[in-house]
């Protein structure tokens, strides 16, 4: 490296680290004067200058390292304006500023937290402004698109939403949540003030009021953001689903309203910003068209006057130095650069680079105040140019209206075309579905008219069986009649048939009669013919005689031609007789066979009559079984269901199931032994499963229920068998499904479970059942004699022991005991007092409970109240006993008064398990309830003073006679300090039981 490089480097790193000096000056100088803690509102000159120094150095690096260095704990309003200075640099600064200011993302948190844990009106302010810091930090660390000023076009706002529904809708609640940190805080502050023009003006009120323009401006952006969202999520989901969000949004604009109309009435911000104005009411996400409508909120700060103090230097933008330097110094000779200037010092050149210095110091300060001017005319720009853009965008609001208009329209008449196609394909579909509902209904009337078709056809069936066994006997009937007809037909035609022969032979012999009668004139005549031949008789005798024969001849042939016609028509008679006869027989013959026929048909449909009633039965009977297996099943199921845990059941509810299911399982063999019998009817069978099903549901479900309060081995030994019942159920079940199984299903294995079923309910019955119930009322009155009795026993032992005492003790112990026999004697006398007044409350119970039963009755109906008062009773002897004992041992010296403090407390628990006993049948209104309860509170107040005069006696005994332990030995006084735990331990478990016993007892 040359020697003029070396000097140029050195000169640079000088001038650098001047600039940085003087850099870090101003900055500690701005930072300072903007934040402390004077109750004044930042200046924006030194915000300005805050962030113009972000973008310098291109972070926020300088503005951190001196912030943190601030004592915010011990300084609400320090906090405060800390939180609206960060503000501005996160809205202004440089882009890098975000990353600078995660890296002390939890410095920001725990400051809220701090302060929002104080009750101080800033403190408040804090915590809400570092939740909105952090939310305004977190949402633009996670969406990088979106710059901490939320001056972001509807494209980037697109792009980072994105196509995915779920982006969408997820980044809009995120905007929600951003809006509500902004509300929020502006309400504090705005309720923390008074809206008049006094508190605005003052320095205090624009201290607070001061962030307000920051939050204006994000709280503008951020409802025109959650307005685009709001409509694309509701061209993309139904309306329903988003009601949340138009909720949300509803509340969130009548609170940015009340915010913005608030703001607007204040002098501080009438000068500082123009706040826009929000619509009457929120847009109608609903109609798509209400987007054109909708016109973007600008927000306008105005020109702020110069307020820069004299002592403040200005700071530049831009480092000239070096450039000016270069330009405004010539180029030194190689002479100089090697060997130095001349004269060993200062020479022309050296001075003018000064003056140049200078000269370049006052043009820079020149520059800086060019620079603030222009950068007020950039701001006078930027407002002209947020009213010019507020105009464009209505402008395009005015076109996109239309366009959506016209889009609108085009999409409601498609919307409208398709819900005509959707209102078609629905009320076909609706038509088709009615139709096959019909269609179901036509089948289902089908299917009942076919079944009792099949009904009324068996039952016709039946009677046309009947029919045909009578018509059966009629036509055997008819069969023996037409064989007695034929009979006597054939007998008609053999009687016809002799006549006829008679007839013949008789015809036949006229003939032969004739005959020879012929051949006798035959014979006469040639006699004649000879006698004339000899005789010679005369020709007119002859010719006479001739003619007489000859007529004679001609008589008899006609004779014998009517005798012959005669005879064929006899024969034609009895061929037709015979023919017709034959005819009856063909005829008889053919009805027979019909008749035949016809009975074997009837005698096949009766039979496929009597299988298809067979299968008709017996598919009813699996149905059935089907059914009886799911109820069981569904019961079995509760076993193992968490959700059953919960469920309990009396053992006597269990007994009374598990009877009604050995009764059931009675009817089911009796059902089962008549199917077998007769297949034809399951009716009896069908019947008792369907009520042995339930009953086993419910012995199996009852089960479970009572093994839930049952001890473990009993629990154990019941959830088994019912699942022992469940199984043997299923499996005779299974058996009736089956014919090959039908006949040899036996039940008796069911019957043994479930006698065990009920065997393990009585064991579990409560003990006290074992008494009869016509003994109870006589068991209430001897038990409450015996504990009036046991009460003045008591009372007459605590005088005699109180006597002895006066004989054997004197001093403290004689007061000591004296105080507690004393206390113990009230004690009974009132828990005698309260015997009383529970017997004459039971009274007034039995007379106005009983009705027209007797006493005994009345106790025997109320079993389980009556066994109450016995135990109470019981109870309240036993105790009155047992403080007596441990009154004496105490007098006498060999008992602890620990004892009798847990006597105590055990009698005062019994006289409270009989007054809840004695109470739960009373009348509210009885003057004898109430004299019962002022007895019951004198028992507490008796017993407690038991307690008070036995822990007094005790601290004073032990006062006046403390241990001596320099006779005991180590393990002796580990012994004794055991004891006295176990004692304690023992009293406070007693004192603890005493109320349980009650609360169970009730």
């Amino acid at each position: 490296m040359s020697l003029t490089t070396r000097v140029k480097a050195r000169r640079t790193e000088a001038s650098l680290g001047a600039e940085r000096d003087q850099f870090d000056k101003r900055q500690l100088s701005s930072i300072s004067k903007a934040i402390n803690s004077t109750e004044t509102p930042v200046k924006e000159k030194h915000a300005r200058r805050i962030i113009l120094g972000t973008h310098r150095e291109k972070g926020a690096y300088t503005f951190w390292s001196y912030a943190l260095g601030f004592p915010l704990a011990n300084s609400s309003i320090l906090s405060w304006k800390f939180c609206h200075v960060l503000h501005k640099v996160l809205r202004d600064g440089h882009r890098n500023v975000l990353q600078d200011c995660m890296r002390h993302f939890s410095s920001i948190v725990e400051l809220g937290q701090l302060w929002g844990n104080l009750h101080d009106r800033y403190g408040q302010l804090v915590a809400l402004y570092s939740k909105l810091l952090c939310t305004k930090m977190k949402f633009h660390n996670k969406h990088s698109e979106i710059p901490a000023n939320l001056e972001a076009t509807d494209e980037v706002l697109e792009r980072t939403a994105g196509t995915d529904v779920n982006n969408v809708f997820q980044l809009t609640v995120e905007l929600f949540d951003y809006m509500d940190g902004e509300l929020k805080l502006a309400e504090t502050v705005m309720r923390q003030l008074n809206s008049s023009i006094a508190i605005s003006t003052l320095t205090s009120g624009q201290c607070r009021l001061s962030p307000l323009i920051q939050v204006i401006q994000d709280c503008s952006q951020l409802y025109h953001f959650m307005v685009k969202l709001l409509f694309k999520l509701h061209a993309c989901l139904p309306a329903d689903t988003l009601q949340g969000h138009r909720d949300r949004f509803r509340d969130q604009f009548q609170s940015l309203k009340t915010f913005f109309n608030r703001a607007r009435e204040m002098l501080f911000f009438k000068r500082l910003i123009q706040i826009p104005r929000l619509p009457d009411s929120p847009p109608n996400f609903l109609h798509a068209a209400s987007l054109a409508k909708h016109v973007k909120l600008v927000v306008v700060i105005p020109d702020e006057d110069g307020d820069d103090d004299d002592d403040d230097d200005p700071e530049p933008l831009i480092d000239v130095s070096d450039a000016a330097s270069s330009q405004a110094a010539p180029e030194p000779d190689i002479f100089d650069q090697a060997f130095g200037p001349p004269n060993g010092g200062f020479d022309d050149r050296d001075l003018q680079i000064e003056s140049l210095k200078r000269d370049l110091e006052l043009l820079r300060a020149e520059l800086e105040k060019v620079k603030a001017e222009a950068q007020r005319y950039i701001m006078q720009l930027k407002a002209q140019i947020n009213s010019l853009e507020a105009e464009l965008e209505e402008q395009r609001s005015q076109k996109q209206r239309a366009l959506v208009e016209n889009e609108q329209l085009r999409l409601a008449l498609e919307a409208a075309r398709r819900r005509i196609t959707e209102h078609e394909s629905l009320q076909s579909t609706f038509i088709e579905a009615e139709q096959r509902a019909q269609a179901t209904e036509q089948r289902y009337t089908k299917l009942k008219e076919k079944h009792t078709e099949l009904v009324a056809s068996h039952a016709e069936l039946l009677r046309k069986s009947a029919d045909t066994v009578k018509m059966l006997s009629a036509t055997h009937q008819t069969q023996e009649e037409v064989a007695r007809t034929k009979m006597q037909l054939a007998f008609e035609v053999d009687r016809i048939r002799q006549e006829a022969d008679m007839k013949v032979e008789e015809q036949k012999f006229e003939m032969e009669k004739l005959r020879r009668e012929l051949v006798e004139k035959m014979a006469e005549i040639t006699r004649i013919k000879a006698t004339l031949q000899s005789s010679e008789m005369s020709s007119a005798q002859v010719n006479n005689t001739m003619v007489a024969m000859q007529a004679e001849k001609e008589r008899l042939m006609r004779s014998v031609s009517e005798k012959e016609a005669e005879l064929s028509s006899v024969r034609q008679t009895a061929q037709l007789q015979q023919s017709t006869v034959q005819q009856e027989k063909d005829k008889n013959s053919r009805e027979l066979t019909e008749l035949q026929a016809r009975l074997e048909e009837k005698a096949r449909q009766e039979e496929l009559l009597k299988q298809k009633l067979l299968d008709e039965q017996f598919a009813l009977l699996q149905g059935t079984v089907t059914e009886a297996e799911n109820i069981i099943q569904d019961a079995v199921a509760k076993l193992d269901d968490p959700l059953h845990i919960r469920c309990t059941s009396s053992p006597d509810y269990l007994i009374s199931r598990a009877e009604v299911a050995l009764s059931s399982v009675d009817k089911v063999k009796k059902g089962q032994a008549e199917y077998v019998k007769d297949m034809k009817d399951a009716g009896a069978l069908l019947r008792s499963l369907t009520h042995f099903s339930h009953a086993a549901a419910e012995t199996i479900s009852n089960g479970s229920a009572t093994a839930h309060m049952a001890p473990t081995d009993h629990a154990d030994k019941l959830t088994e068998n019912c699942r022992s019942c469940a199984t043997q159920s299923l499996q005779y079940l299974r058996e009736l499904k089956s014919k090959s199984t039908l006949q040899r299903a036996d039940p008796a294995s069911i019957q043994v479970i479930i006698h065990k079923i009920l065997r393990l309910g009585q064991e579990l019955r409560p003990k006290g059942m074992d008494i009869r119930q016509d003994e109870l009322g006589d068991m209430v009155d001897k038990e409450m004699a015996a504990t009036s009795a046991a009460i003045e026993e008591a009372v007459r032992r605590i005088d005699e022991v109180m006597n002895q005492a006066r004989k054997d003790t004197s001093g403290i112990k004689l007061e000591v005991n004296e105080r507690i026999l004393n206390s113990c004697t009230d004690l009974m006398k009132a828990i005698r007092m309260l015997v009383l007044a529970s017997t004459e409350l039971q009274k007034e119970i039995v007379e106005s409970g009983r009705g027209a039963a007797s006493i005994k009755e009345f106790y025997a109906r109320n079993s389980r109240w009556t066994e109450g008062l016995i135990s109470a009773a019981k109870a309240v002897g036993w105790g009155a006993t047992e403080m007596v004992e441990s009154a004496d041992k105490v007098v006498l010296h060999t008992g602890k008064y620990e004892e009798l403090i847990v006597c105590s407390h055990e009698i005062a628990a019994s006289t409270a398990q009989l007054v809840a006993a004695s109470k739960v049948k009373a009348d509210r209104h009885s003057k004898r309830l109430t004299v019962l309860q002022q007895a019951s509170r004198l028992v507490n107040e008796m017993a407690a003073k038991v307690v008070g005069s036995t822990r007094t006696g005790q601290d004073n005994l032990e006062d006046k006679d403390p241990m001596d332990f320099s006779g005991l030995s180590l393990i002796k006084l580990k012994k004794e300090e055991m004891e006295s735990q176990v004692t304690m331990d023992s009293e406070n478990t007693l004192w603890i039981m005493g109320p349980i016993d009650s609360i169970i007892f009730k």
